[in-house]
């Protein structure tokens, strides 16, 4: 346990672990409470506490006088569960990065073109400023999450940003090795440069199918990088 890390806080990323890596399934009941402080080596109290947090968020289910459930995270978790899941990437089934992507897919185009039909002037200011960009990984990857950021923003729905917000720091770390590709940088070059005429002449439409269009392409540099490392 890390010196800074809170007890409850080192208890519920073990259960989380073991949750995910299946030492716990779904519909299984967890060892009794005693059982499993000392499992964890944590104190009753605290592991309580680390319970009513998962049961918060969907992963378990507590009920006085029954043993603690595990629930089927993909069926009854919530974005608790979804923010916990990106945080443990490590652990994560290998299809999760493309569903990732896709529900990005979803929702990119959508924002940025609200964006655009509300905010338009701060979006030009972003990408003028910004580019041309230093040609390396982390550069992208900052100033990619950035615009995605300041689009949410923009397009004046607060739920967009929340959700963006909970996959911010996967977001990053997947974003580095992504840019590492020298087309990935390309592409995503052409998007801001496309995205800043759209802007500047306030063209939803164009907003919409660059974004779009980049979306599809990220999934597909994704899919080419994943197999590489394979």
């Amino acid at each position: 346990m890390s010196e800074l890390q809170r007890p409850a806080s080192y208890c519920e990323q073990q259960l989380i672990k073991q949750i995910i890596g299946g030492s716990y399934t779904a519909g299984s009941s967890l060892p009794s409470e005693r059982e499993l402080a000392v499992q964890l080596g944590v104190t009753r109290p605290t592991l309580r506490e680390a319970i009513q947090r998962l049961a918060r968020d969907g992963w378990l289910v507590v009920q006085q006088g029954k043993p603690t459930m595990v629930c089927n995270i993909w069926h009854d978790g919530g974005l608790g569960v979804l923010r916990s899941l990106v945080q443990h990437s490590t652990e994560l089934p290998a299809q999760i990065v493309p569903q990732l992507l896709a529900v990005r897919l979803d929702l990119a185009p959508s924002y940025t073109a609200m964006a655009i039909e509300h905010h338009a002037e701060q979006i030009v200011t972003l990408l003028q400023t910004a580019l041309p960009l230093a040609d390396n990984a982390a550069t992208y990857a900052q100033f990619d999450w950035q615009l995605q950021h300041q689009l949410t923003i923009a397009s004046t729905n607060p739920i967009y940003t929340l959700i963006l917000n909970g996959f911010r720091s996967f977001y990053q770390m997947m974003a580095l090795d992504y840019f590492e590709l020298a087309l990935a940088r390309e592409h995503s070059v052409a998007f801001y440069r496309t995205l800043l005429q759209a802007a500047q002449t306030r063209d939803i439409d164009l907003a919409r199918q660059a974004s779009q269009a980049a979306m599809h392409q990220s999934i597909e540099f994704w899919q080419s990088l994943a197999a590489n490392i394979k």
